[in-house]
C-alpha cells in the first residue's frame, strides 16, 4: 500500500487519467472527490463487497447450472 499525506487542495493522479483531490478536512473526516473517465466504475468499499457477494450468490446454485447446461 502506498500511504500518502495531501493538505486540502491538493491531488494526486492515477494511470493518466484518475485525479483524487483532497476537497475538505472536518477532525477525523476526509472528503474527496473523484475525476475519472464514465468507464471507470467507482464504488465505495462497502457496496463493493456487496456487488461481489451478490454476484457469488448469483454464480452459485440455479445460475451456475443453468449456464453449466449451455456448455
Amino acid at each position: 500500500m502506498l500511504a500518502l499525506s495531501r493538505k486540502k487542495g491538493e491531488a494526486l493522479v492515477i494511470n493518466n487519467n484518475i485525479e483524487i483531490t483532497v476537497l475538505d478536512i472536518k477532525g477525523d473526516q476526509v472528503k474527496i472527490g473523484i475525476s475519472a473517465p464514465k468507464s471507470v466504475p467507482i464504488y465505495r468499499k462497502e457496496v463493493y463487497i456487496q456487488i461481489q457477494e451478490a454476484n457469488q450468490a448469483a454464480m452459485s446454485g440455479e445460475a451456475a447450472d443453468a449456464l453449466a447446461d449451455l456448455f
